[in-house]
């Protein structure tokens, strides 16, 4: 498996395409719902750019870390009715595609809306779901680890080795070599404790 990491600075500039798309299509959402957990970051940054105030979510579970769970199923329902709304759904990344269904089905419980388009930072090519707007293509699949799970992603990951390391400097040397994930050095420093000791809460 191939395994990417996305910074803060370069998930900002990808929020910033993601606005502009949406800004030049000339669509004007009034209510933009994320899909947690991915999801809140971008759908925050992008209805601040957009100068939205009315901004909800709906929890929807089909990954932990790189592990794919069965199916995707809505964990907490959406808070608010939709009808009329004109409504922006947003999430990090469209991976298989299934969540995105779930959560158009989710929507669909809570009313008609006016309208309803979607958006994610990253649409991979085999995802069945097809965003109105997206700020990049991938096309080579692989795994994209967001600064807002380092900690879960690396986690389980660590917890795959045998043996499981022990330290950090093990840790960050066995990423690299097993999976190809690289990290900042900063990022590391943080999180390898975290991660070292929930290991050890596994054991």
């Amino acid at each position: 498996m191939d395994y990417e990491y996305v910074s803060w600075n370069r998930f900002y500039r990808l929020c910033g395409v993601l606005y502009q798309r949406i800004n030049d299509s000339g669509y004007a959402p009034d209510l933009v719902v994320a899909i947690a957990r991915g999801g809140y970051p971008v759908a925050r940054v992008v209805a601040d750019f957009l100068g939205i105030m009315d901004l909800v979510s709906l929890k929807i579970e089909h990954y932990h870390g790189p592990d794919k769970l069965r199916r995707a199923v809505v964990r907490y329902p959406l808070p608010a009715a939709v009808d009329g709304r004109r409504v922006l759904l947003v999430d990090d990344v469209g991976d298989s595609g299934d969540t995105f269904g779930v959560a158009l089905s989710e929507i669909s419980r809570h009313g008609s809306p006016a309208e309803l388009r979607t958006a994610m930072l990253h649409h991979k090519q085999t995802s069945s779901h097809v965003p109105d707007y997206r700020a990049q293509h991938v096309v080579k699949w692989r795994w994209i680890t967001y600064p807002w799970a380092v900690v879960e992603d690396v986690t389980v990951l660590a917890a795959r080795m045998t043996p499981v390391p022990i330290n950090a400097e093990e840790l960050v040397a066995r990423l690299a070599a097993e999976t190809g994930l690289t990290l900042p050095r900063g990022v590391l420093a943080e999180t390898a404790p975290i991660v070292l000791q929930r290991l050890a809460d596994a054991r």
